[in-house]
């Protein structure tokens, strides 16, 4: 015969297993429009690029069916300490995800800008984005992860991590900025992949927020707080 509480805590059960896997839903999602927009970038494929901006709102939605989610498992579970916790913290980590989308998405809008109506040729600097890319990547890939598994120690290796996707920002920074006074006819072209750069080393920034969040969820302590470097940030 199963309990009222038995009962109660299988449907809690349920609901986080839901909570979870609409997270990991939105992670993969960003996870493509991060590879996509990338790939729009350095192939010119302004199609892909649209692609891209069109996809970020199925993001959105699944954002807003988080939020629904998480409200009507505090108001009829009234979930406590950690479970309340990781309730909380997949609501905040729905918002960061939906952030993460939005730099992708700001990415592919600068397709056209990069290249340009005219189809100039390949500007030097965009190979040495796509690696710095998939490093911002591979961080929200692994803190989503790390949330399923409630692991801490796997969240505070992704902060660590964190440094060294701030160093390749501020040496891209460096390699542009040069490239940009060698050859002043690509100024504009140049400004708009800062920009990308920018976005990028802010994708590795959320993913750092959000590792903050798992560790939280699955401690109840705060993580210490982490260096940041001359120019990231």
């Amino acid at each position: 015969m199963t309990t009222g509480h038995e009962h109660t805590v299988k449907a809690f059960d349920r609901d986080i297993g839901h909570l979870r896997a609409l997270i990991s839903q939105m992670g993969g999602l960003a996870e493509q429009a991060i590879s996509d927009a990338m790939l729009a970038l350095t192939r010119n494929d302004p199609a892909l690029a649209k692609e891209v901006r069109a996809k970020d709102k199925a993001i959105d939605a699944i954002e807003a069916e988080v939020e629904k989610l998480t409200v009507r498992v505090i108001a009829l579970r009234a979930p406590m300490a950690d479970d309340l916790r990781e309730v909380v913290a997949a609501l905040k980590i729905a918002a960061v995800i939906e952030r993460i989308g939005d730099y992708a998405k700001n990415i592919a809008k600068r397709v056209a800008s990069i290249h340009g109506e005219t189809h100039e040729p390949r500007i030097e600097p965009l190979s040495i984005l796509p690696a710095m890319a998939q490093l911002a990547s591979d961080m929200v890939h692994d803190v989503l992860d790390a949330f399923s598994a409630r692991d801490p120690q796997a969240a505070v290796e992704i902060c660590k991590r964190d440094s060294a996707l701030d160093d390749y920002y501020n040496s891209i920074f460096r390699v542009l900025v040069t490239y940009m006074v060698e050859n002043p006819k690509t100024i504009s072209q140049v400004a708009h992949l800062l920009f990308v750069a920018k976005n990028l080393e802010r994708i590795g920034d959320h993913a750092t927020n959000v590792a903050e969040m798992v560790y939280f969820a699955a401690t109840g302590q705060t993580m210490a707080e982490r260096e940041t470097s001359d120019f990231a940030g």
